[in-house]
């Protein structure tokens, strides 16, 4: 890339919503650019191992954390060409109408712009372009929608032992709604059923950008340059995106002129970016003239149930998402003793020995002789399952710039999260339904692991009003012309699922309304 480069769009980040804009722009004739600062990953680098695995995770500038309740940043991340949707496991339910107005219905948090009908055709055409497995029969919390375009995976014995506790504790399952093939699909291979889809699958059963906008992409003549870090927006004289300055890895600060840029980076370093761009025409940051970059961080509390069967319970067999979801008690207000938020379970994933869910990780105070005893128990009868748990956005909750800086100068992001007590009772409430749960299900010997986090989302938060946003529900920010933001960063509430689907939604959305009018043409000047 010379030092100067002209494209219709700019697009920061190759995740999942970076890559899916790239593929709809580009094939819609717009000559597309993204940056990535990550590897070049390729569909030949990825292997089932779980070294192999860890380098999938963030590897660029560190996050700061800080606060009662730190966010941990690198596991739910990504890094390289791909991003976390190379390494994510397909989970797709949808968000539920009530998340979308939690405000409006329980007097909390914010409600978004825009509602769960507004959405759904979205969802809609994104589960028959991924693909996406399950029975909507059987989601009978599942919110009205197109039955999925595939059955659903198999369940295993582990599968069959929880259910069985779920029953007995009088709660329904059903199949996970998975982003997985369970047939062959569009020309892709049905899944293994392996366990590996941490490693980033290989045969492309799970639709993650490999399997479908990056090779798209490219088709079409996108861009794509990796290991290039994009460190400031530029405006013109009237305040517009007119482009970035980035760093490749070896070479000097280049300049990518752009009609529209949209920044796709992680939640955190869309913040990041967008603060360390201050400049005359935005002295506190872009999109920040109402000091609301940043606010609104709010993630997911992981609560992880584990029991030992005294029969071989198949846990190395099925996919890392785990076969079967139970949103029975979604509803926010339906919890006891005062706990608040909605949460589902993800029921019997497979394991692996070690790092994430991983058998040993279940215990991580043993050492030594104790540790291999267990792991050798456990590799046969050992049972789990993760319920994923939401939290609300807590006024110190935060990303702003930290003091110290990277390579490039720009400022690192520090990310402060606080304890909400709503979430901290719902994981407490969820953790001792787990564990009856568990013990119903035949376990002889039932624990939890510890409290765990996932799921960076806000800090670009979408609303109607610029005094308590930052972008409208098409992710355009408010007063600066041809800046988008996708992805979860505009989530103003997270609800009780994992978000891939519901950003891919929204990105179907924005595109639409993107290529529906002229690219914004600004003024030739950056300043």
């Amino acid at each position: 890339m010379g030092a100067e480069r002209e494209a219709d769009v700019l697009i920061v980040g190759a995740g999942a919503v970076g890559a899916f804009f790239a593929a709809r722009l580009a094939r819609a004739g717009k000559r597309v650019v993204v940056l990535e600062s990550g590897p070049p990953w390729q569909l030949g680098d990825l292997v089932s191992s779980q070294i192999w695995a860890r380098r999938l995770k963030w590897g660029g500038a560190p996050v700061e954390r800080s606060g009662a309740a730190p966010f941990g940043y690198n596991m739910a991340t990504g890094w390289g060409l791909g991003g976390s949707a190379l390494h994510h496991y397909g989970g797709w339910p949808r968000l539920h109408p009530e998340d979308f107005g939690t405000r409006s219905l329980y007097g909390r948090a914010r409600d978004w712009p825009i509602d769960y009908d507004t959405l759904r055709p979205y969802y809609d055409h994104i589960q028959s372009e991924c693909g996406v497995s399950g029975d909507a029969s059987r989601e009978v919390w599942r919110p009205p929608g197109a039955p999925y375009p595939m059955p659903p995976l198999p369940v295993f014995r582990q599968g069959e032992l929880l259910a069985r506790g779920f029953e007995q504790a009088g709660l329904r399952v059903a199949p996970a709604p998975l982003a997985i093939n369970s047939i062959p699909y569009r020309g892709r291979a049905a899944c293994l059923n392996d366990g590996w889809c941490d490693a980033g699958c290989p045969i492309l059963a799970l639709a993650n950008p490999f399997a479908l906008y990056i090779p798209r992409a490219i088709a079409a003549g996108a861009q794509f340059h990796t290991r290039t870090t994009a460190t400031r927006v530029l405006l013109d004289t009237a305040g517009s995106a007119r482009g970035v300055e980035c760093v490749p890895a070896e070479g000097e600060k280049q300049t990518v002129h752009a009609r529209c840029v949209i920044l796709a980076a992680s939640p955190v370093h869309n913040v990041r970016l967008l603060l360390a761009s201050a400049q005359k025409r935005a002295p506190h940051g872009v999109g920040n003239e109402h000091g609301q970059v940043g606010r609104g961080f709010v993630c997911h509390n992981v609560v992880s149930i584990y029991g030992m069967f005294s029969e071989d319970t198949e846990n190395h067999r099925g996919v890392s998402a785990g076969s079967l979801i139970s949103q029975e008690r979604y509803r926010k207000d339906s919890h006891p003793g005062g706990a608040f938020g909605s949460y589902q379970w993800g029921i019997a994933p497979a394991l692996k020995p070690n790092d994430l869910l991983g058998i040993a990780m279940t215990r991580s105070q043993l050492w030594g002789q104790r540790l291999q005893e267990f792991i050798v128990q456990a590799a046969r009868r050992l049972a789990s399952m993760s319920a994923l748990c939401e939290t609300l956005p807590h006024e110190a909750n935060r990303i702003e710039l930290a003091s110290s800086r990277d390579g490039n100068g720009v400022p690192h992001a520090r990310v402060t999260r606080m304890a909400d007590s709503a979430g901290t009772q719902l994981a407490e409430s969820v953790a001792a339904e787990g564990l009856e749960i568990m013990k119903r299900a035949g376990a002889h010997e039932a624990w939890r692991g510890i409290l765990a986090t996932s799921h960076p989302l806000g800090g670009t938060v979408m609303g109607a009003r610029p005094e308590d946003s930052v972008t409208d529900s098409y992710g355009r920010v408010h007063g600066v012309p041809g800046l988008l933001v996708a992805g979860g960063g505009v989530f103003p509430t997270a609800g009780g699922g994992s978000p891939t689907f519901t950003l891919l939604a929204l990105a179907e959305r924005a595109a639409r309304e993107l290529l529906s009018r002229p690219l914004h043409a600004g003024s030739s000047v950056v300043g």
